[in-house]
């Protein structure tokens, strides 16, 4: 199974098109059920992107979500594409994030009328977080591949049904505007979708969508000026940008929580180093009342002890018992801390992230000349980190350790 960071999901050709000029090195994956994904990398990253067109409507979006999800175990999912307009304020081109998805179409009958009963799926925070980050910052500016002025980049909820909606005076544009009157724009397919992430334990979804029509009978004209490509293109500028801060924050260590004894969290390797669980002369197990000591950022471990029973190790070594794939997870939180702490650049902290991400598919397989596929991934690996003497001294372990398996 080929593993993916983020899966982009569009309904359109299109839409299908302008993500996949963000993408690299793309090669087709074939469902047993004759579903299409083309499998890549975000250009310029390392990060593992995969790409599948949906078609029109929540249902089969909903359906290809659920398939995207079961074949590549996704990080996140993001629906990119085009939407009609519903406020009077927003312009052709804008790219609208969606903090809120309404599937509108649920209702009850009633004698005196039909009653709203909507769904409602909300952006997680983490990723809303991130999302207004780069439109304060401009950052994902730097993968437009329009002319002209950027859009305006807003947040608010759309509405996703199964109609296309291009009247402002029909029954169904008063039923919208009645019910959900703070949606920014309308659209076909995000509920299908965010009912899948919702079922598949709450998996981040992000829809982005680029203001192609006004929803207001003019969508005949509008398509013939040609703003669905314009319009898409920003925003899947817009979504490739927080598809890869979605998969960056993925491999940023977390923070050690203190326990509710009041004493420090156990410390590990990714904090610069580690100690085995001591046992005493009787075998009772840990000492009580022990010293531990954690470093975060740049900060260095000194040695802090009283009576010492078992092993303490200091530094980035290979851990006795610890398979190479578990060697390589720390790995990649060390390579992540140095990356926070800016002693990586992005290019190389991209490039770096690649060549790890090839080891660890490599070392999936078991086989002999797998194994050797990583050992070359790590050697490269070593070239890119090799002045950082942490993160080369840990690659150099993890080499040892591969090519002893393969002994």
């Amino acid at each position: 199974m080929s593993a993916a960071e983020i899966v982009f999901l569009t309904a359109l050709n299109l839409e299908y098109q302008a993500v996949r000029e963000h993408l690299t090195d793309l090669r087709l994956r074939r469902h047993e059920a004759g579903t299409r994904f083309e499998v890549g990398r975000i250009t310029d990253t390392g990060t593992r992107a995969a790409l599948v067109l949906v078609g029109k409507g929540n249902h089969p979006a909903a359906v290809l979500a659920e398939r995207a999800i079961a074949e590549f175990s996704p990080s996140a999912l993001v629906f990119v594409g085009v939407a009609g307009a519903l406020r009077a304020g927003i312009t052709l081109g804008d790219v609208i994030v969606a903090t809120h998805v309404y599937a509108y179409h649920g209702g009850t009958s009633q004698d005196d009328g039909l009653k709203a009963r909507p769904r409602v799926w909300e952006i997680p925070h983490g990723a809303d977080q991130i999302a207004r980050h780069l439109e304060r910052t401009g950052e994902w500016k730097r993968r437009r591949r329009t002319d002209g002025d950027a859009p305006q980049v807003r947040f608010g909820p759309i509405a996703a049904g199964e109609v296309v909606q291009d009247s402002t005076s029909s029954e169904h544009a008063r039923w919208v505007r009645q019910h959900y009157n703070d949606a920014l724009a309308i659209e076909m397919e995000s509920a299908g979708v965010a009912q899948a992430a919702h079922l598949n334990r709450a998996l981040p979804v992000v829809v982005v969508r680029g203001i192609s029509d006004r929803a207001d009978g003019s969508k005949n004209d509008t398509d013939r000026q040609l703003w669905q490509p314009r319009a898409v293109a920003d925003a899947a500028a817009f979504a490739v940008a927080l598809a890869q801060e979605l998969a960056m924050e993925e491999t940023r260590p977390k923070t050690p929580k203190p326990t509710g004894t009041g004493r420090a969290a156990v410390p590990s390797v990714e904090q610069g180093y580690e100690s085995t669980s001591p046992v005493t002369p009787t075998g009772r197990g840990t000492m009580d009342g022990g010293t531990q000591n954690i470093a975060t950022g740049n900060s260095q471990v000194g040695l802090q002890a009283g009576t010492i029973y078992g092993d303490i190790r200091i530094g980035a070594a290979a851990v006795p018992g610890r398979s190479p794939q578990e060697e390589l997870a720390v790995l990649r939180t060390l390579l992540a801390r140095a990356h926070d702490d800016a002693r990586i650049d992005d290019p190389t902290y991209c490039a770096a992230r690649s060549e790890l991400r090839i080891a660890e598919e490599a070392l999936r397989n078991g086989k002999a000349q797998d194994r050797s596929a990583a050992s070359v991934a790590l050697k490269r690996l070593r070239g890119l980190v090799g002045n950082i003497t942490d993160l080369a001294t840990k690659v150099a372990a993890v080499l040892s350790l591969i090519e002893g398996v393969s002994r």
